[in-house]
């Protein structure tokens, strides 16, 4: 006979600094911050830096497209490409050929920007990393991959 036992509850109810939810976000946070301070030298934000990071990888992502992957709204999304078109990190198409999308691509001063903020960025990654036993890493990645598909159903 199988007897069906529920699942344990990810952490007591009664301390919500516990759960895992709370713990994401306090670990999200935490890196938003450490983020936010490495940037802040190079003059650029967190959505800036993602911004530019996703169009190096894909040149002439639309504004939609680089809104939702950077986790902003539409309108927020505008106000990084203009600030970024401003300072010459970005151009994009005074109109658009085909529907309103107009394609951003990186300048040359936007490759040297990005390129000279990886490390700093990375060297943030790498302190969230080493805080971890080598061999937990690609398991975490792996969680954290299954906790966000699980919650986008």
């Amino acid at each position: 006979m199988n007897e069906s036992v529920p699942p344990e509850p990810s952490r007591p109810a009664n301390d919500v600094t516990q759960h895992v939810g709370y713990l994401l976000k306090r670990a999200q946070a935490a890196l938003r911050a450490a983020m936010d301070k490495v940037l802040r030298e190079h003059g650029l934000t967190v959505p800036q830096y993602a911004t530019l990071e996703l169009l190096a990888l894909h040149p002439g992502m639309s504004n939609a497209d680089l809104a939702r992957a950077t986790f902003v709204t539409r309108q927020s999304g505008n106000v990084v490409l203009r600030g970024l078109q401003e300072a010459g990190l970005i151009t994009r198409p005074a109109t658009a050929d085909h529907g309103r999308a107009r394609p951003a691509r990186l300048t040359e001063e936007g490759h040297t920007r990005l390129a000279t903020v990886q490390a700093t960025v990375h060297a943030v990654e790498q302190r969230m990393a080493d805080a971890l036993p080598p061999r937990r890493v690609t398991a975490l990645l792996t969680d954290l991959e299954r906790i966000a598909t699980a919650l986008e159903d």
